[in-house]
């Protein structure tokens, strides 16, 4: 019993850390996103509209940001399956997006993105 106590205890606090990492790498990610868009409490819209609060999200909603038609009209909400799906090709996702970006194919790095990303509230702040 001591050792299962002890392999669980061990899990998970290598969850913990594969967690930090996975934010780490997420937070690397973004550096292919930061000529555009921005997060966290000094955020302010670019090219693109500041990622604050996306989770939960309707496309086309960050005031002050100038979208096409096609995001505003997209019906797209946010979560993880919207927003991995999306950032993998964005312009097949919606075509007529002004996002001129590639998209990223990697698995493991769009889930560690949406992970980063995930963690900021609407004003910037770190859930």
């Amino acid at each position: 019993m001591k050792r299962l106590v002890i392999a669980a205890l061990s899990i998970a606090v290598s969850s913990g850390t594969v967690l930090a990492q996975d934010l780490a790498a997420g937070e690397a990610s973004f550096r292919k996103c930061a000529p555009c868009h921005s997060v966290g409490e000094d955020a302010a819209n670019k090219v693109g509209p500041v990622l604050n609060g996306i989770d939960g999200r309707k496309a086309g909603s960050v005031e002050g940001f100038s979208y096409s038609d096609a995001n505003k009209d997209s019906g797209i909400t946010w979560n993880e399956e919207s927003f991995k799906e999306y950032i993998r090709d964005p312009r097949a996702k919606v075509p007529g997006t002004k996002m001129i970006f590639a998209g990223i194919k990697s698995d493991k790095e769009v889930t560690d993105l949406w992970g980063y990303l995930k963690q900021f509230a609407a004003n910037g702040s770190k859930k």
